[in-house]
């Protein structure tokens, strides 16, 4: 049986959020040698992680507007390259500054990668089909972090991590050919699909052939209720999630007296959690879709995924053995993990030909959470000497998400 011509498309977004998060993770991994060579305490690490997040957030809006203007296909192609490139130059940092300046690059060059496949996503993917697209995508990211933990572990460990950099950099630009000679950014114009799969993805995406791209106004935009909700779950998302790519390494590795490899096999769990957990909400999304409850579709495994993450970073702070703890953050993970599919599917449900900039939007306020929560672990720890106030504070805006979700509208768009 012949495969459709966009899953191959859907193949390439996968591959994209693995290598996203393989480059994204690897600093977490190698913190200890850098610290090392660079001289570097906890605080000025969790400033190096939060330049990338800053980088990141900052850049959203403006990459996932390029998308909507110039298309998936150049803007893809450009961000991967740029990422690619200072993923390599990370490997020749010289010091605290140098280091700084390379992560926040990177971050800005990583930025248009969700967006700018969100908006490849609206115009290739029917709308039954999108959450176990979303879903699948967003493994990818978290397959990606599992797959890196243990492997870049092995690679810093036997090549240095200057050189592990260097490696990632040209596998990241090697994906970046392959996007800009096989992809393009409408199927009406991709010479490899059928005329009846042609046929079938514009009859079933969400508005069929494309219209010329309506101006996407800043009152609507800013002042839709919809807009607001997934900006502030969304900062509640990746404040637990960004933990996890940040600190929960060194943190098993410290707590628990770990070594480098054990620590991360140990720190796989959690982000095979969370690819299970994208699955398990896409899956939900299109189930609850064809049953035609367009908007429980979106909420109902959001609020789920949101009570699991609370439950599991409270319950990690009683468990005794790394064992434990990460079954616990794994479940937390796990949550967390299940709000991403319904979140991006949202933004392409109300963004429509401006889901570029929509999804964008969302993911500055995610990453601002990312950028506070690679500081809040460290300074908290040491203001507190314990880190128990910032899992509460996680679990807490879990909590907060898990109401906020109630009051989303996907099917009324920017209107609400």
């Amino acid at each position: 049986m012949k495969i459709a011509g966009r899953y191959y498309a859907v193949l390439g977004m996968f591959l994209l959020s693995l290598l996203l998060y393989i480059d994204r993770i690897c600093i977490s991994v190698a913190k200890d040698p850098i610290a090392g060579d660079l001289a570097l305490s906890d605080k000025a690490m969790g400033w190096v992680l939060s330049a990338f997040a800053l980088g990141y957030a900052l850049f959203q809006v403006p990459s996932g507007m390029m998308a909507d203007r110039f298309g998936p296909r150049k803007v893809l192609t450009t961000i991967v390259t740029i990422w690619s490139a200072m993923t390599a130059l990370t490997g020749l940092a010289w010091n605290y500054l140098s280091m700084l300046s390379f992560r926040f690059l990177f971050g800005m060059g990583e930025a248009g990668a969700f967006p700018g496949m969100s908006r490849a996503i609206f115009s290739w993917i029917p709308l039954r089909e999108r959450g176990f697209v979303f879903g699948l995508n967003f493994s990818g990211s978290r397959l990606g972090a599992a797959f890196a933990l243990p492997v870049v572990a092995m690679m810093i460990e036997g090549i240095g991590w200057r050189s592990t950099f260097f490696v990632l950099g040209a596998i990241g630009l090697f994906w970046a050919l392959l996007c800009w000679l096989s992809f393009r950014d409408r199927p009406e114009d991709h010479p490899g699909l059928t005329d009846e799969e042609r046929a079938h993805i514009l009859e079933n995406r969400q508005e069929g052939k494309l219209a010329e791209k309506e101006p996407l106004q800043r009152s609507e935009w800013l002042g839709s209720k919809n807009m607001r909700l997934a900006v502030v779950q969304y900062f509640c998302s990746n404040f637990t999630f960004f933990f996890a790519l940040t600190w929960l390494f060194p943190h098993l590795k410290q707590t628990y007296n770990l070594g480098t490899v054990e620590a991360g096999w140990y720190s796989v769990a959690p982000f095979i959690a969370g690819a299970i957990g994208n699955w398990l909400a896409g899956g939900w999304i299109d189930r609850i879709y064809r049953k035609g409850s367009w908007d429980l579709s979106r909420k109902l495994p959001a609020m789920v995924g949101f009570a699991l993450a609370a439950i599991g970073m409270v319950g990690s702070l009683f468990m005794d053995t790394p064992l434990a703890a990460v079954a616990m953050l794994s479940l937390a993970i796990l949550g967390a993990d299940m709000t991403l599919p319904p979140s991006w599917t949202l933004c392409v449900d109300i963004g429509k030909s401006n889901s570029g900039a929509i999804s964008g939007t969302m993911n500055m306020a995610g990453n601002v959470g990312s950028f506070l929560t690679a500081l809040a672990f460290p300074y908290l720890t040491a203001w507190t000497g314990s880190v128990d106030f910032f899992f509460y504070t996680a679990a807490g805006l879990s909590v907060l998400a898990f109401f906020l979700w109630s009051r989303v509208k996907p099917s009324q768009g920017l209107a609400y």
